[in-house]
């Protein structure tokens, strides 16, 4: 199988480790700078090119978008789409993964627990937002962001209209959310791939830290996953419709609750912590979902298993010509 890594780097450390999985089960591996690419769109013929050489024969693409290329990762892997090559994960799954906001509004709607959170642009919402999350501390977040960039705590009401006016000025909407106090900045890292959890640490922040995120010096400890907290994040993972997904969930007493869903989860800090082989993993699942695609393609019931998206599907499917016969 001739998989295809998008990723800006082949030096970091998950990228190393996904080409190294793949390459000892015998499979042709490509990573390729998703910057180098450009989509050609023309009429019923999407097509890639790479350095100016047509992208051809790829079996699988694992995207690893970072988020300061978002837009143009996103476009790359809808045309991946388009042109019917299996992505872990397709591009709707993506952003809605990306827009914090967004994922919890899915995510609620569907009855998955979260910290209660209000989107707030005007400072006559300030007052009704705090009482609604509990009053101070609460934490500000952008609605865009991943390992802890963006997110903030307000000790105070006072502490909280300085960082919200600094934030509305630069011209920017923001997620004031629930502080959880029994979490004591502590959370679950979970990897859910094709619907099954693989690895699960809890985080602890470093003094004087509230983000528990490890490369911010935090420390990791591997756990066995309740059962409610497995089912939190299979669930949270199958609503924002990804294969490949990093799940952080607070401990509370009253259960899990979802802090964040991600789509590009870095593999170093949970595979040293939990001495599971992540990247193993993610290239198996790959096989599999390959193959699922193609006994669905020859049965003639579609190119997709079930966690893909029905908006996928109707891009991808073939749009009459004008004029053409119905």
């Amino acid at each position: 199988m001739r998989i295809l890594i998008l990723s800006r780097r082949k030096s970091f450390y998950s990228t190393r480790r996904i080409i190294r999985a793949a390459r000892r089960r015998s499979h042709d591996v490509l990573v390729a700078d998703p910057l180098e690419f450009y989509p050609v769109i023309s009429r019923h013929r999407p097509s890639l090119y790479y350095r100016g050489e047509s992208m051809e024969g790829i079996d699988l693409v694992i995207p690893r978008i970072g988020v300061s290329i978002t837009p143009y990762g996103l476009a790359l892997v809808r045309q991946f789409d388009m042109m019917g090559i299996p992505v872990l994960n397709n591009a709707i799954a993506i952003a809605r993964s990306r827009d914090k906001l967004r994922s919890l509004q899915l995510l609620t709607k569907r009855d998955i627990d979260v910290p209660t959170t209000v989107c707030a642009r005007s400072p006559t919402q300030l007052e009704h937002a705090l009482h609604l999350v509990g009053g101070p501390p609460c934490i500000i977040k952008m609605p865009q962001g991943t390992h802890g960039v963006g997110v903030m705590i307000a000790e105070t009401r006072k502490g909280l209209e300085s960082l919200v006016e600094t934030l509305w000025g630069m011209g920017h909407a923001i997620l004031i959310q629930q502080y959880i106090a029994s979490s004591r900045g502590r959370d679950v890292r979970v990897i859910v791939i094709g619907g099954r959890v693989v690895a699960a640490m809890r985080r602890t922040p470093a003094p004087g830290e509230f983000r528990s995120n490890l490369h911010r010096g935090g420390e990791g400890q591997p756990i066995d996953l309740e059962p409610a907290y497995a089912r939190a994040a299979i669930a949270a993972t199958k609503v924002i419709g990804l294969e490949v997904a990093g799940v952080d969930i607070l401990e509370t007493p009253s259960g899990p609750k979802i802090l964040e869903v991600n789509s590009s989860p870095g593999l170093e800090g949970i595979e040293k912590t939990t001495r599971v082989g992540v990247a193993e993993a993610l290239v198996r699942h790959g096989e599999k979902y390959v193959r699922t695609r193609r006994r669905r393609r020859r049965r003639g019931r579609g190119s997709y298993p079930g966690r893909e998206d029905a908006v996928i599907t109707a891009e991808r499917r073939r749009t009459p010509r004008l004029g053409a016969a119905r």
